[in-house]
C-alpha cells in the first residue's frame, strides 16, 4: 500500500454499514442516529489526521486509541440510555393500557444496577475492537518516532487502522443485536403489566355489603325486623308519613 506523503485513504469504505442511511425499524429504541453520529465522528478524526500532511507523528496522534475509544464509549452510553428509556416507556404504556396503579409501576422502572448491566451487555461485543485498538497503538509508536522515512512501519500502522474500522463496525452490529435481545428480555415483564387486571373481588364484596345493608334497612323500615335504637327516630318519621305502615 502506497502511503507516500501521508495521504491517508478514505476510512468510509472500511466502516461498512456504520455509514449506511437510516433504516426502517420496529425496535423500541431506534439507534440509527447514534450509529451515524459515531461514523461521522470517526470520519472527522480521519479528516483531522489527513490535515497534518507529512507530519506523521501528528497524523498518528490524531488517530490514537483514546480518540476511537472515546467515540465508542459515547455511542455506547447513548445507546444504553435510549434502551433504558425505551424499556421504561414500554412499562408506562403497558401500565396506562391496563390501568396499573402508579405506585406499582415505580418498582418496575430500570434501576441503576440494571442500567449498568444493560450497558455491559450492549458493549460486550466490543472486545475485538479494543484488541485491534491495542495493536494499532503498538504500531503507532515506531511510526511517530521514525518520521517520513519509515514507510513499512507507516503502512503497517495504516492497515491496523483499517482493521480497527472494521472491528468498530462489527462492535456496533453486536450492540444492535444485544439491544434487540434486551427488548426480548424485558418484553415478557412488559406483557405481564399489559395483561394486569384490577381484582374484581373487592367490588363484588362492597356491592354485596351495600345490598345487604340496604335490604336490612328496608326490612326494618317495613316493620319486618326490629329497628335498632339509632334507626328508631328515622323509622318513626318514615312510618308517620307512609300510609299502611
Amino acid at each position: 500500500m502506497d502511503l507516500a506523503l501521508s495521504q491517508l485513504p478514505e476510512l468510509g469504505p472500511h466502516l461498512g454499514r456504520l455509514c449506511a442511511l437510516a433504516e426502517p425499524t420496529v425496535r423500541w429504541a431506534p439507534l440509527d442516529d447514534i450509529r451515524l453520529d459515531l461514523a461521522t465522528a470517526v470520519l472527522e478524526l480521519a479528516s483531522a489526521a489527513r490535515g497534518f500532511g507529512d507530519d506523521r507523528a501528528a497524523v498518528v496522534g490524531a488517530l490514537r486509541r483514546h480518540e476511537w475509544l472515546g467515540q465508542w464509549d459515547r455511542a455506547l452510553d447513548r445507546a444504553a440510555e435510549r434502551t433504558v428509556q425505551a424499556i421504561d416507556d414500554a412499562f408506562a404504556s403497558a401500565a396506562a393500557e391496563s390501568r396499573l396503579p402508579s405506585r406499582r409501576l415505580v418498582p418496575l422502572r430500570v434501576r441503576a444496577d440494571e442500567r449498568d448491566a444493560i450497558t455491559a451487555r450492549l458493549g460486550a461485543g466490543a472486545a475485538p475492537f479494543v484488541a485491534a485498538l491495542d495493536r494499532m497503538d503498538q504500531l503507532a509508536a515506531p511510526v511517530a518516532r521514525g518520521g517520513a522515512s519509515d514507510e513499512p512501519a507507516y503502512t503497517a500502522w495504516w492497515e491496523a487502522v483499517v482493521e480497527v474500522a472494521r472491528k468498530l463496525e462489527a462492535a456496533w452490529e453486536a450492540l444492535e443485536r444485544a439491544a434487540l435481545a434486551e427488548e426480548a428480555r424485558w418484553s415478557t415483564e412488559v406483557m405481564k403489566v399489559r395483561a394486569w387486571r384490577r381484582p374484581a373481588w373487592p367490588l363484588w364484596l362492597v356491592s354485596v355489603l351495600v345490598l345487604a345493608v340496604a335490604t336490612w334497612i328496608g326490612l326494618a323500615l317495613g316493620g319486618y325486623v326490629p329497628a335498632p335504637s339509632w334507626l328508631r327516630p328515622f323509622a318513626e318519621f318514615w312510618w308517620a308519613r307512609v300510609p299502611g305502615i
